[in-house]
């Protein structure tokens, strides 16, 4: 169910933070940097929570410049908000960025498409905002001059076992100039790393790709609440004229669930039980494999004839590449919120999954994919609204660590699945590891 704020004229979706036209919100990690794009006149606020938390602000131009006058106080005279002083040590981001994580791989990757290297970001001078002896929700505005790539850096350091002071997240406001730009392009996440394709598939439409094996492909879920039914072939199977796609029933019998996910059990698997590709990351947790993708006889049944739908989609994709059309196509439904009641009916819902949510995999043979956006706009499917899907596809080379996501309360953004400190050594005994409470922890010490 969804209402309608009394002093705004916009939609009040259920579990989602609500921002005021053109205000863009992002978390900043305790030790960690994130990088955004400003616009001329753009308002960055940075606040910290928890208090005691420095935060450093690095500027590039469109030259790869750094400059600190890029950024300009936008602090109210005599607030005393903030502590702007320009620093003479290296930027802390050099220390994070220079890591070979995967989140500082993604930072890297945003600074590159800037035409900023860490040699660049070593000679920087960067501009401290918040000291070391803030109170808990201090803030401070910054105003970008001119159109700047900014890296917000949330420095720390190694803390001992017993020390009482460590790095704790920012949280980063943007106020856009321009409200009306923000307000009808929807945010995409940043790639996770840099993308070998990356494309967007239109509501109610399909799209077929390729994935080689060993790549990495990511489903996201643009604007949130958007279903998007997903099948695969092998090449060698095509190339043979055996068209045998994922099979939702050997998948739940092999892995022992409604639907695989990150971890032990994370694979789908063909009519010949031969895995095709896993699940590496999922930020969302409800997906379907119990029912077919939407085709033409579920709107005729519902009053809707010649309704647009993805099976016919998944048909006119699948076609140059020799797959017989279908009437009612098995599918993967990753976002597609269904569920088994107490009356042994299967039921369905608004999607779980949130604006920016994804779904990680990794292929495991050849690939030829299709990925549609769900033109279901006649129940909860889609919220009664379907909008775009985008898919990434990442080079082999790369490596992403297994994970689901964890959210504290409703409106919470997700945090990924963390290991211990301990894994290193505990991965080497066991490979028999569950989720529990955002950390990954052994089950047993026999597997």
């Amino acid at each position: 169910m969804t209402t309608t704020a009394p002093d705004q004229p916009r939609v009040l979706v259920p579990g989602l933070l609500m921002l005021g036209p053109g205000v863009e919100r992002y978390r900043v990690t305790g030790g960690g940097a994130t990088v955004l794009a400003l616009d001329a006149g753009d308002e960055l606020e940075i606040v910290d929570p928890e208090g005691r938390q420095p935060c450093e602000l690095v500027a590039f131009d469109a030259n790869g410049r750094s400059d600190p006058n890029l950024l300009g106080s936008a602090d109210a005279p005599g607030s005393g908000n903030g502590s702007r002083a320009r620093s003479t040590e290296e930027p802390a981001a050099v220390g994070i960025l220079s890591a070979e994580l995967q989140d500082a791989r993604r930072v890297r990757v945003g600074l590159e498409r800037a035409g900023v290297d860490l040699a660049a970001l070593r000679a920087a001078t960067p501009l401290r905002v918040l000291g070391d002896d803030t109170a808990p929700g201090a803030r401070t505005r910054v105003v970008a001059h001119d159109d700047v790539a900014c890296v917000i850096v949330a420095p720390g350091e190694p803390m001992s076992a017993h020390g009482g002071a460590p790095a704790t997240d920012l949280i980063a406001y943007v106020h856009r100039r321009d409200v009306t730009r923000s307000s009808t392009e929807p945010l995409l996440p940043a790639p996770l790393a840099d993308p070998s394709q990356d494309f967007i598939i239109r509501n109610s439409t399909a799209r077929a790709y390729e994935v080689a094996k060993g790549d990495w492909f990511q489903v996201v879920d643009v604007e949130g609440r958007q279903c998007s039914d997903f099948q695969c072939f092998a090449v060698a199977d095509l190339e043979a004229g055996a068209d045998l796609c994922l099979d939702a029933t050997i998948t739940r019998t092999l892995m022992g669930a409604s639907c695989p996910a990150p971890g032990l059990y994370s694979k789908f698997f063909n009519a010949r039980m031969q895995p095709l590709v896993e699940v590496v990351q999922d930020t969302v947790g409800r997906h379907d494999t119990f029912n077919t993708a939407c085709n033409a006889r579920y709107y005729e049944e519902m009053g809707y004839p010649g309704h647009v739908n993805c099976t016919e989609n998944i048909n006119n994709e699948l076609g140059p590449y020799g797959v017989a059309r279908r009437r009612g196509w098995e599918a993967i439904n990753f976002f597609y919120n269904t569920n088994l009641d107490d009356h042994n009916q299967i039921h369905l819902d608004e999607p779980w999954s949130r604006p920016g949510d994804y779904v990680l995999l990794r292929a495991l043979e050849d690939l030829v994919c299709v990925s549609t956006s769900c033109p279901d706009d006649i129940d909860a499917a889609n919220a009664w609204n379907p909008t775009d899907i985008a898919v990434r596809v990442y080079p082999s080379a790369n490596r992403f660590k297994k994970a689901t996501a964890i959210r504290m309360t409703a409106d919470s953004e997700a945090q990924l699945t963390k290991e211990t400190g301990f894994h290193p050594r505990t991965s080497g005994l066991t490979r028999s590891f569950s989720e529990y409470c955002g950390y990954w922890l052994a089950d047993s010490y026999t597997a």
